[in-house]
């Protein structure tokens, strides 16, 4: 597997994932209870916006790059900014860093990586949290020994890199084996919006597995006639077991995050249930 994050760090589909990350974890700490975050594709946890892989894709410009001078007006977008500016302006947080900044004592989070090299920087990088822990391995494999965490309430999110075509079907069996082992949790998982038909399916999969309820958040920055088409322009997740109340007051937080992030017709910020008891 060859993919680097580091190429795509703090573009526009990176902001609305952490954006909702940041929403649910507001959610989740309504309660005083603890809970768990396992980030199941974490990458290296840390990224160089400056660097050479940032700057030869420059993605970074037209995501977190437009948000630098922005007066917030939802509470997620306020609290992502704050977590991501906290890093300065050359480096940007992963999910991971991005988890583990919000952690009270009392949580934790687990991030997984496979390639080495990333999972070196990201031990590195959440060396400083003491709630934080990195395991390097197979997210399959390892999802199966946290599941359901201690604390019986977190998040789980899938994050691949759809480098093979089969990795939708992949994810689906990874998060339905997960279900079966931790009905109640919150799963988000991100996927380019290229995929219409296979995130039907596989909402019907899961729903099998145990999903009863499944809100799927899309976000189209548009494009401009100058776009190459294999450029990202549009990006979704699809949350099992959301929050009650995040529909909401993600909802706002991604009309937000339109307003800035638009790039040219077709842009848009919706939210579907897929499934809903």
């Amino acid at each position: 597997m060859n993919y680097r994050h580091a190429y795509h760090a703090g573009n526009f589909a990176d902001v609305h994932k952490h954006v909702a990350l940041v929403a649910i974890i507001q959610h989740i700490k309504k309660k005083d209870q603890p809970f768990a975050v396992v980030d199941a594709h974490a990458g290296r946890g840390l990224y160089d916006l400056a660097g050479t892989e940032a700057s030869k894709t420059g993605e970074a410009l037209d995501g977190i790059g437009l948000l630098r001078d922005h007066q917030p007006q939802s509470p997620a977008v306020a609290e992502y900014l704050t977590v991501a500016q906290a890093f300065g302006s050359n480096r940007y947080p992963g999910s991971p860093l991005i988890a583990a900044s919000l952690l009270r004592k009392q949580d934790r989070l687990i991030a997984i990586e496979n390639q080495p090299g990333e999972f070196s920087s990201l031990r590195q990088a959440l060396a400083f949290y003491p709630n934080a822990r990195a395991i390097e391995g197979d997210t399959a494999l390892k999802l199966r020994g946290l599941l359901p965490p201690k604390e019986r309430r977190g998040l789980i999110l899938i994050d691949p890199p759809y480098e093979i075509s089969q990795e939708l079907e992949q994810i689906s069996g990874i998060v339905g084996d997960a279900l079966r082992r931790f009905a109640t949790g919150i799963f988000v998982i991100w996927h380019p919006l290229k995929f219409t038909q296979p995130i039907a399916t596989l909402c019907g999969e899961l729903g099998h597995a145990g999903a009863a309820r499944a809100l799927h958040l899309a976000f189209d920055r548009g494009r401009q006639e100058s776009d190459s088409e294999r450029a990202l322009s549009a990006a979704g997740l699809l949350v099992i077991n959301p929050p009650f109340g995040f529909e909401r007051t993600f909802g706002e937080a991604a009309q937000e995050l339109l307003t800035v992030l638009r790039r040219g017709p077709g842009a848009d910020a919706r939210a579907t249930w897929m499934r809903k008891d």
